[in-house]
């Protein structure tokens, strides 16, 4: 928590420039490599049932979801995963944060 407090106060975003996109999406990233430096393997990689848990959706609306152009799945033969570290950017992507 102190560490996204940190990220945050060191950079100043101005509203009216035409980077405010480019330096959220920065902030973003550094808040994710934080999170991510947590854990042992950020390239561990999630099952169509470890997403489904995690967004509280159904196992057939993860598979859609694995389906989609913008999800940054892997596919091994017939099983489909994520890595975790792509995983939790196209979280932050889709929230918005």
């Amino acid at each position: 928590m102190n560490n996204e407090n940190e990220i945050q106060t060191k950079t100043i975003i101005d509203t009216k420039e035409e980077n405010t996109i480019t330096a959220t999406k920065e902030i973003n990233e550094q808040i994710v490599i934080k999170y991510l430096e947590k854990f042992k393997n950020p390239f561990a990689t999630l099952s169509v049932k470890d997403v489904s848990k995690d967004l509280h959706i159904g196992i057939n609306q993860a598979y859609d979801l694995f389906k989609q152009k913008d999800f940054p799945t892997i596919t091994i033969g017939k099983r489909k995963t994520i890595t975790l570290a792509a995983y939790l950017l196209w979280k932050m992507s889709k929230k918005g944060v």
